[in-house]
């Protein structure tokens, strides 16, 4: 397996989670806490949801990074070699299906600024930082990828 990437399984499924995809959109643990708890170690508790549940829910990742296979389609190579739903989708792909969606914009409680829909992120030059379909914006000012959220206001106990 990639070293980049994390497993974890429950028998039936094995869901990856590839760290450097994610933006911490949330998704995953606003749908799922039982079994998407960044409070925990390990934040991936396979136990707390059905199969479906957890397809279903990893399924809306908006990046992608998180997937899952059935255990009984892994191959027992270093590699697995990636199935048909884990194509690779760009932000501009979905920003282009989702043009006419207006933005939404959240204030998580004692967390980031969630925006959805489709917008592009620009800096002070007029450059085009990215194209985003969900991202979390860094409310505690301690993140170390500003402006995005990395996380950081769950160790710094940021409450608004």
């Amino acid at each position: 397996m990639n070293t980049k990437s994390k497993a974890y399984t429950n028998g039936e499924i094995t869901v990856y989670w590839k760290p450097s995809k994610c933006i911490h959109a949330t998704t995953c643990f606003r749908e799922l806490i039982e079994v998407f708890n960044p409070l925990k170690r390990p934040w991936v508790n396979m136990e707390g949801a059905s199969t479906e549940r957890i397809i279903e829910v990893v399924e809306k990742c908006p990046t992608q990074a998180l997937s899952w296979k059935w255990n009984r389609d892994i191959k027992t190579t270093d590699q697995p070699e990636q199935s048909s739903h884990e194509e690779e989708v760009t932000p501009e792909d979905i920003f282009a299906l989702r043009k006419e969606e207006p933005v939404k914009i959240s204030l998580m409680r004692n967390g980031p600024i969630l925006a959805e829909g489709s917008f592009k992120i620009i800096n002070a030059d007029g450059n085009e930082l990215k194209t985003m379909i969900i991202t979390s914006f860094c409310r505690c000012g301690n993140s170390k990828t500003q402006p995005y959220c990395d996380g950081t206001h769950r160790k710094v106990g940021f409450t608004a």
